[in-house]
């Protein structure tokens, strides 16, 4: 999947959220066509048609975190830093980049389906903006709709104060992406819980013993991060985790 893919599925997914036209992408008369009308679409001139595509593109960042498996998997590595007490490291920039890279991975299925589905008969000239953003928008509302929980979902059909839909289908976009971001926040502390209970042990039993001892002035963060690391390692604890995380969205 080359640069330029990404780009065009990622301004989709954006097209997609925002629910709103996106009159920048004129509809092709020949398959290399995705360039702007200077002449601009309708009652919009080129200029503003600028504008509006480089706002658009300012909201990539947001549908990536929110959209995908980004929050869930940052979150669990923001526990696991934490309950090994190991401070900066891994630094921000490596778990950030290990964060993207598994988020590619789990999300290369649907964004195969998407681009398969609107991407590639946009860049064909097959099919309008308008109708490729219909088109793209199930894989992914599959996608979200596996992970969100019902609660989350009826939570936010109330406050949209719209009537409850026939099938999952029918749920609009500004309901589903709201509530499986608030699913996720739910599914990554609950998995940061669980990965911090171990850890949580071996300072009780580092704390008492040196408080049996009397060696009140040994700080026991100092004592029980070796026994913390050693766990880890010995338990291979990055394969595990990253097979749990990864298997969490299958």
């Amino acid at each position: 999947m080359t640069k330029a893919r990404f780009v065009v599925i990622g301004l989709l997914l954006v097209l997609v959220a925002l629910s709103v036209p996106a009159p920048v992408m004129a509809q092709a008369s020949t398959p290399t066509d995705l360039s702007v009308n200077v002449e601009g679409v309708g009652n919009v001139s080129a200029p503003l048609q600028i504008v509006i595509v480089l706002t658009l593109l300012t909201f990539l960042p947001a549908a990536l975190v929110i959209m995908t498996s980004f929050t869930r998997i940052v979150i669990v590595f923001h526990f696991l830093r934490q309950a090994l007490g190991t401070q900066e490291m891994p630094s921000n920039q490596i778990l950030i980049g290990l964060t993207l890279f598994l988020t590619a991975f789990i999300m290369a299925p649907v964004a195969d389906r998407i681009h398969a589905a609107a991407v590639a008969p946009v860049i064909a000239g097959d099919m309008s903006v308008g109708d490729a953003m219909t088109a793209g928008a199930p894989p992914l509302r599959e996608f979200m709709l596996r992970q969100t929980r019902e609660a989350d979902l009826a939570l936010f059909v109330e406050l949209s104060k719209s009537a409850r839909p026939a099938t999952p289908a029918d749920l609009p976009m500004r309901v589903v992406i709201p509530a499986f971001a608030i699913s996720e926040l739910k599914t990554g502390f609950q998995m940061g819980f669980f990965l911090f209970i171990p850890f949580l042990v071996i300072d009780l039993v580092v704390s008492t013993t040196l408080l049996s001892m009397g060696m009140l002035q040994l700080p026991p963060a100092m004592i029980s991060l070796p026994f913390k690391v050693l766990l880890f390692v010995m338990v291979d604890g990055w394969n595990l985790l990253v097979s749990s995380l990864v298997r969490s969205f299958v």
